[in-house]
C-alpha cells in the first residue's frame, strides 16, 4: 500500500508547487501600504495567553488533558495557568466539547489577568469574532428543555462563579447539577438515553463560554486578538485568503486597509444570552508585518476605530511591536509553548495515572 503512495506522489510531483508563482491579477493599490513602526517608549503592563488540549482516543472513553496560560508581564514575568484531564465517552461532537473546555480556561486566565492584574494590554492568540460566529456548533442539536432553564437566575449563578476567579475551574458542571437534576432523554426524541448528559455538556459549555467571553469583551479598550493564520477574504474576495496573499505579495514593514465588522452582520444564528450585547459588537481589522521578510499577521481590535484614527492604530502596533521576537510576539510564542500538549506529553500523563488500556491497534503489532 505505502509502495503504491509513493508512485502517486512522485506522479504528482509535476502538478503540486509548494509555492505558486505570483500571480499578477492582485492589485495592492489601496490595500496594503508599506510603512515602518517603531516600538512603543510607554509604560504599560501586558500579558498574553494561549490554550491546548489533545485527545487519545481508547476503547471505552477519551482520555483529553487540557490546558490554559496566561503571562503577565509588568516588569516581572508572572503567569496564571488552569489544566483538567477529562475522560469523555466517545460522543460525536467531542473535537467541538474538547475545544469548549479549553477556551474557557483560556478565557477565564484573561479575565484573572485583567481584573486581578490590571494589565493595561492583553494579547488574545486567535479570532474572537470568529468564535462569536461559530457560538455553537453546526449540526449540534439542543434539547428544548434546556433552554426554558436558562432564566434569569440560571444565568446569575454562572455570572457570579465566573466572576469569583477563585478557583478557574468549569462553571457548569456543578451549576447542571443544582439546576438540571432530571438529565434523560425523556421528551427528547432527537437523543439516545445515554447522549443526553453529553448534549447537556455541549450547550452549558457553549453558554459559558459566551458569558466569559462577555465579561472579558467588556474590557475591550484593553484586548487585541492576534493570528498567524486567516482563511477571511475580506480585501480581495480571492479562493486564496487575503492572509496568504499578503504574505506572498509584500515584503516590507506594513499595514492594510482597515476593516470593520459589526457582529450581527456575520452570524447567521442568535445567541441563547446576551443577544443585543454580542449582536451590538464591531470589530476593526487589519493586518500588519512587524518585521521585513517576517509573516504577515491579522490583528482584530473589538470595537470601531475609524479609517481616519491613525495616530490609534499606529500606537496599538508600536505597543505589539515592543516585545516582538522574529515578527511575531514574544509572551504569545512563550504561552503557545508553554501549553502545548503533544502525543508525547499524552503518553506521560497516561504513565503517571497508571492507564494501559489498549486501543485495539496494539493487537496490530503483535
Amino acid at each position: 500500500m505505502l509502495k503504491s503512495l509513493y508512485i502517486k506522489a512522485l506522479n504528482n510531483r509535476r502538478f503540486l508547487q509548494p509555492e505558486p508563482e505570483k500571480n499578477t491579477d492582485f492589485s495592492l493599490e489601496g490595500k496594503w501600504f508599506d510603512r515602518p513602526y517603531a516600538k512603543s517608549n510607554k509604560e504599560f503592563s501586558i500579558a498574553a495567553g494561549d490554550g491546548s488540549f489533545n485527545i487519545k482516543k481508547f476503547l471505552m472513553f477519551n482520555y483529553c488533558p487540557v490546558s490554559a496560560e496566561a503571562l503577565i508581564y509588568d516588569g516581572q514575568l508572572k503567569n496564571i495557568e488552569q489544566s483538567e484531564i477529562f475522560e469523555i465517552d466517545h460522543v460525536p461532537f467531542i473535537k467541538e466539547l474538547v475545544p469548549n473546555y479549553m477556551s474557557i480556561f483560556e478565557l477565564k486566565c484573561c479575565l484573572k489577568a485583567i481584573n486581578e492584574y490590571d494589565v493595561d494590554y492583553y494579547l488574545f492568540d486567535g479570532s474572537i469574532l470568529g468564535d462569536l460566529q461559530n457560538h455553537y456548533p453546526k449540526g449540534a442539536k439542543q434539547p428544548s428543555d434546556i433552554k426554558k432553564k436558562l432564566t434569569p437566575g440560571v444565568l446569575k449563578l454562572f455570572e457570579d462563579d465566573i466572576n469569583d476567579l477563585s478557583s478557574l475551574d468549569l462553571s457548569f458542571p456543578e451549576i447542571k447539577k443544582k439546576v438540571y437534576v432530571h438529565v434523560s432523554g425523556e421528551g427528547e426524541d432527537d437523543f439516545k438515553d445515554t447522549e443526553i448528559d453529553d448534549v447537556y455538556n455541549l450547550y452549558l459549555s457553549s453558554i459559558e463560554k459566551l458569558l466569559v467571553l462577555k465579561e472579558v469583551l467588556k474590557k475591550n479598550k484593553k484586548i487585541i486578538s492576534i493570528s498567524k493564520t486567516s482563511s477571511s477574504s475580506d480585501l480581495f474576495h480571492s479562493n486564496a485568503p487575503d492572509i496568504g496573499i499578503l504574505d506572498q505579495f509584500t515584503e516590507k514593514q506594513g499595514i492594510s486597509k482597515l476593516i470593520h465588522k459589526k457582529v450581527e452582520s456575520s452570524t447567521p444564528v442568535p445567541f441563547p444570552v446576551y443577544d443585543d450585547f454580542f449582536n451590538g459588537l464591531w470589530f476593526t481589522i487589519f493586518y500588519v508585518r512587524l518585521k521585513e521578510n517576517k509573516n504577515v499577521l491579522k490583528v482584530e481590535i473589538p470595537y470601531y476605530i475609524e479609517d481616519k484614527d491613525d495616530d490609534e492604530i499606529t500606537e496599538i502596533i508600536e505597543i505589539i511591536k515592543r516585545d516582538v521576537a522574529e515578527g511575531y510576539p514574544y509572551l504569545l510564542n512563550k504561552a503557545h509553548n508553554d501549553v502545548v500538549i503533544t502525543n508525547k506529553h499524552v503518553d506521560e500523563l497516561l504513565k503517571i495515572s497508571r492507564i494501559y488500556e489498549t486501543t485495539n491497534r496494539e493487537q496490530l503489532k503483535k
